[in-house]
């Protein structure tokens, strides 16, 4: 009898949750401690140094037990009052639920709507700022994970707004760590991710830069909505080195060391691999005979949106590729469920997990009745792949 799935299957090619490095899960077997004792203060020390490099900033960086989403919550609830503006991208299903998110704080989203696979301009800003002079903030989706598209013009929509003294919110999840994000450089005054996706640790972690601009606004707040993720509260436990709440201390014991391997590639580095690998994935997806569902100049380095061959639905095409081939590959969301499917570029990949992830979405298209070049497909990656240097492989 052969082996169940759960067993054989070995890669994750998710935009998240992501593989985890086999060094960052030893990481975790280390023993429990008090979340309230001295070890704990050093570890917390320790991983608020090297997270602070990875996000490129000297502000104040709060680490939560909770999602993603949980993260979000935190920086929108504590700047939102009844009745602010909040101009929001809208380009996909994440940045949707961020102008939803607003309403359910209070305030007023203030959308900038963008067709599926493209992205704002830094001028739909410009003049959403100058319809609504009285916004309070920008929210941005810097990587739309359903569509993977980049919002390529942040860095200038963070000097608009720095210009115009409008705060910056970034929902930088599946992004933050496999492309540029310098959070203080590009004037980031709420800058939130995740543990899972391009950081290699497991679900359950999440982070919030603060500005002082942010704090201002904090201050100024009419009403503190949330207690478990009142930012005034961590910044109150965070002078005596501990979180209000319990930690997940092995999750923190696994950043520690994800941060290590990522400060020891090198940030340039690191970006520099995702865009490789995510180039050698649409090139070769295109040599398959397949569309690529984000424009050219806005396709994401760590999330690729890729068509589905016609005819196959996505759920059919990712179950075959995961029973057969052992690869967990993402799906398709809303406004085009079952037209494709999405592959995560994030964390710990090189030309192994492209390779083999190629090949098994060549072979399970074929399969399916799809006349797919299998060979031009594996060449394309072969080829662009080529282009890493041997360390990074």
């Amino acid at each position: 009898m052969g082996c169940s799935v759960s067993e054989t299957q070995k890669l994750i090619m998710l935009p998240g949750p992501t593989n985890v490095p086999p060094r960052v899960m030893r990481a975790m077997l280390k023993p429990l401690i008090g979340h309230r004792g001295p070890e704990f203060k050093q570890v917390m020390a320790q991983v608020l140094g090297k997270t602070k490099k990875v996000f490129e900033t000297k502000k104040d960086l709060y680490i939560l037990t909770t999602s993603g989403t949980g993260a979000t919550e935190c920086a929108l609830q504590n700047i939102t009052d009844d009745g602010d503006k909040i101009i929001v991208n809208v380009c996909g299903f994440f940045s949707e639920r961020l102008a939803e998110a607003v309403k359910n704080y209070g305030g007023t989203p203030i959308t900038i709507n963008s067709e599926w696979g493209k992205a704002p301009r830094t001028e739909d800003f410009r003049k959403a700022l100058k319809a609504n002079p009285d916004a309070k903030a920008v929210a941005v989706v810097y990587n739309e994970t359903s569509t993977g598209v980049t919002v390529r013009s942040l860095q200038e929509i963070g000097k608009l707004c720095a210009d115009q003294n409008v705060l910056l919110m970034v929902d930088a999840i599946s992004i933050l760590g496999g492309d540029k994000l310098p959070v203080d450089d590009w004037n980031v005054d709420l800058c939130v991710t995740a543990s899972q996706k391009c950081l290699m640790c497991p679900p359950g972690l999440a982070f919030v830069t603060v500005s002082q601009k942010a704090w201002e606004k904090i201050e100024s707040k009419k009403h503190h909505r949330s207690f478990y993720l009142d930012l005034p509260m961590y910044r109150k436990f965070m002078e005596t080195g501990y979180t209000p709440f319990t930690p997940a201390v092995s999750l923190f014991y696994a950043l520690n060391e994800a941060c290590d391997m990522i400060l020891e590639e090198g940030l340039q580095a690191r970006y520099e691999r995702h865009r490789i690998c995510a180039e050698a994935v649409y090139n070769s997806m295109e040599a398959l005979g397949l569309d690529l569902m984000a424009e050219p100049e806005s396709r994401s380095h760590t999330v690729a949106a890729i068509a589905c061959p016609d005819g196959i639905d996505d759920a059919k095409l990712r179950e075959l590729i995961r029973v057969k081939y052992g690869i967990d590959l993402g799906g398709s969301l809303e406004k085009w469920k079952g037209k494709m499917f999405r592959i995560g570029v994030m964390g710990s990949v090189g030309s192994p997990e492209i390779m083999s992830t190629v090949a098994a979405i060549a072979s399970a298209s074929h399969d399916l009745g799809f006349k797919a070049n299998i060979s031009e497909a594996l060449e394309a990656a072969r080829k662009t792949l080529s282009r890493l240097p041997a360390r990074m492989n």
